[in-house]
């Protein structure tokens, strides 16, 4: 198969969440002197949430028949995230963060192998109802930390912003390659899979 040079980049940018370490139990702590450019580095740092970011954009954009089902999927998880950053901030308690957060990885991985189209108030509320999880998590390292308002404001500006990278990156392969997204929702599944047979 050959690879032209916007496929390759494409693949090279796909591969970055490998770089990243996972969030789960590595920068737990990250957010203790927080602030506008830490809660946006965060989303980076960690390769559970990075990858599931990346995943609903790519997601998004394979199974997409137009402009309109494009954010569906990435504004119901900031949205979500958000909910869930302010919940985590409080001091909420939500029972199987980590699990939940492993199960989207597992979930969002799949959606993008079989490239399964859902309604858009169905898809913003499945990637929602797992993005509440990842932003307790987020949340609960900003409990009583200053300026948890602005981190929590560059995390979700980050996290449109991957949306936007897997949106680029599903709308270049999706006309080139079948196998190209299967093979990186197959990795994401896998990632999770192993993430929720660690915390489980």
């Amino acid at each position: 198969m050959r690879l032209t040079r916007s496929t390759f980049l494409a693949l090279v940018a796909a591969a970055l969440p490998l770089a990243a370490s996972a969030h789960v139990g590595v920068d737990g702590a990250a957010h203790h002197s927080a602030g506008f450019a830490q809660g946006f580095l965060h989303p980076f740092t960690g390769l559970d949430h990075l990858a599931a970011m990346v995943g609903v954009g790519l997601w998004s954009a394979l199974v997409a028949r137009g402009a309109r089902d494009l954010v569906w999927a990435p504004l119901g998880f900031a949205a979500m995230l958000l909910a869930g950053a302010l919940l985590g901030v409080a001091g909420t308690q939500v029972p199987a963060v980590e699990p939940m957060i492993a199960a989207s990885l597992l979930v969002i991985g799949l959606l993008v192998v079989t490239r399964l189209r859902l309604p858009g108030p169905v898809t913003a509320a499945v990637v929602g109802a797992f993005a509440v999880f990842h932003g307790v998590a987020h949340g609960h390292e900003l409990a009583g930390a200053t300026g948890a308002a602005a981190a929590i404001a560059g995390m979700v500006l980050a996290t449109v912003l991957l949306h936007g990278a897997g949106i680029a990156i599903g709308w270049t392969l999706r006309e080139r390659s079948a196998l190209l997204p299967r093979v990186a929702g197959g990795a994401v599944a896998l990632f999770g899979a192993v993430l929720l047979a660690q915390v489980v």
